[in-house]
């Protein structure tokens, strides 16, 4: 069986190989066809595949989860299609990306190195992306419209909760590709265990491996793959409710960046809340009340404890919601309704208390203050640092991405919410117009040796 699954493996990573390479060569204005005849496909299976979700959620894997206590009831609403808005969303993110710019084919970067000899830094796909996600059946679409967007290949592979729907948007998504001249193999999608393990070893197919999902996942993956990785292995999210904060900022802030949509265990979602010493008898009982009243549990350090317990009458949920934090509370994302609570003396403490304990993900600063403002933004060692501003804006959809395909808190390549930019790389192209070509044997120091002009130009394509 082992075997069986590494020959499919193989199989598939050859044809994601092979569908990359054939599109290289196709106009980018095909990558747009592909994405409306996708739309189209979407909506005409949308009978078909929102019966698949219902599978999902009632038959199979999901609802038992639940019961068994493996999954929260936020996590399997995530898995509901169905949902209010969210398959029109999935739709019109499908426009959006068509819509955004070509990320390819731009030239960053462009040098006369000689009379008619020209080089040009040009953006173009990284390859064959494996992503792997947990839950959220629309991934597979945000994801295939971005890798298609951007010309990259996928392989895909969701949580085995999710296995029916992902297979019937994959099958539209092909259906779609096969009427462009885009290979269908260009999204392909998975659904073993064993089939991730045998394709993180393929590094001469893959080029590189998204994770979406837990520590666990990102870290196992990280853990037992020579091929790059781009993602993040914690969301541990913080906001510092600084000394001249307004406290309607600030209990905005806090609460948005924990509850937003009914979903604390988003990657964005908060799990410190820090506070400077001189707000504890102030700004803090707010924020707490409000936070206790959206049933959300605090483990507060010995100050924030203190200042809660003196109030008189107790705030509501108080000796429910309320308890001392232990010390590997600050190191945990909770990815539920709780909160650690710490007090520091200063900006600088905080930042130096988030740089040591964050997952450099997102970080967000309520004050009045344009200089503590300032400090913040550059001292911290995030990649988001807000100021006045929710955590749960880091997204790529809010950002104006279209989607994401996940979020980087690596500081190479791509970091933050992981759009269309952060899906391409570069090369170099060179062009000599010279009558015989030319060589670097003509070049140096000495007589009859030329000299490099290196003179920049504007260029907003390559010529050839």
């Amino acid at each position: 069986m082992a075997e069986l699954g590494e020959n499919l493996a193989q199989t598939i990573a050859k044809a994601a190989k092979a569908a990359f390479e054939a599109s290289q060569l196709i106009a980018s204005s095909e990558r747009v066809t592909a994405l409306q005849e996708i739309r189209k496909e979407l909506d005409a299976a949308k009978d078909a595949i929102l019966a698949a979700n219902r599978i999902d959620l009632q038959v199979l894997a999901a609802q038992k989860e639940v019961d068994a206590g493996r999954m929260s009831g936020s996590l399997l609403k995530r898995l509901d299609l169905t949902k209010g808005d969210k398959w029109d969303s999935m739709l019109q993110g499908v426009t959006d990306v068509a819509e955004l710019p070509d990320p390819t084919g731009v030239v960053s970067y462009a040098n006369e190195l000689d009379d008619g000899l020209e080089l040009y830094r040009v953006s173009c796909p990284i390859g064959v992306l494996l992503v792997i996600f947990e839950a959220r059946p629309e991934v597979v679409v945000n994801i295939a419209a971005l890798a298609i967007k951007s010309g990259n290949a996928v392989i895909l592979k969701g949580g085995k909760e999710s296995n029916e729907t992902s297979r019937l948007l994959s099958h539209a998504i092909q259906t779609a590709l096969s009427k462009t001249a885009i290979p269908s193999t260009y999204i392909q999608t998975i659904q073993t265990r064993a089939e991730v393990s045998a394709l993180l070893s393929l590094d001469k197919y893959i080029d590189l491996v998204i994770p979406r999902g837990s520590n666990a996942l990102v870290s196992n993956i990280q853990n037992n793959t020579r091929i790059p990785v781009m993602g993040h292995a914690d969301g541990l999210c913080s906001v510092y409710i600084d000394a001249l904060a307004d406290v309607k900022k600030a209990v905005r802030v806090a609460v948005d960046s924990k509850v937003q949509t009914d979903y604390p265990a988003a990657c964005n979602a908060a799990e410190t809340l820090i506070l400077h010493e001189s707000v504890l008898s102030t700004i803090w009982p707010e924020v707490a009340k409000t936070l206790l009243a959206a049933d959300v549990k605090l483990l507060c350090d010995e100050p924030s404890l203190a200042a809660l317990s003196a109030l008189s009458p107790a705030l509501p949920n108080h000796s429910s919601h309320v308890e001392p934090a232990t010390p590997n509370a600050y190191s945990t994302e909770h990815l539920s309704l709780t909160l650690s609570v710490k007090t520091l003396p200063s900006l600088g403490a905080a930042i130096q208390w988030i740089n040591a304990h964050s997952s450099h993900h997102t970080e967000s600063i309520v004050t009045e203050d344009e200089r503590a403002a300032s400090t913040f933004c550059r001292g911290v060692d995030s990649a988001g640092t807000f100021v006045n501003a929710s955590t749960r804006f880091a997204d790529g959809f809010r950002y104006g991405f279209g989607t994401e395909v996940g979020i980087s808190t690596g500081r190479i390549h791509a970091r933050g919410p992981v759009g269309l930019e952060g899906l391409v790389t570069y090369k170099y192209m060179m062009r000599s117009k010279g009558a015989q070509g030319h060589v670097v044997g003509e070049f140096g120091v000495g007589e009859g040796k030329r000299q490099y002009k290196h003179k920049k130009f504007a260029a907003s394509s390559v010529p050839f």
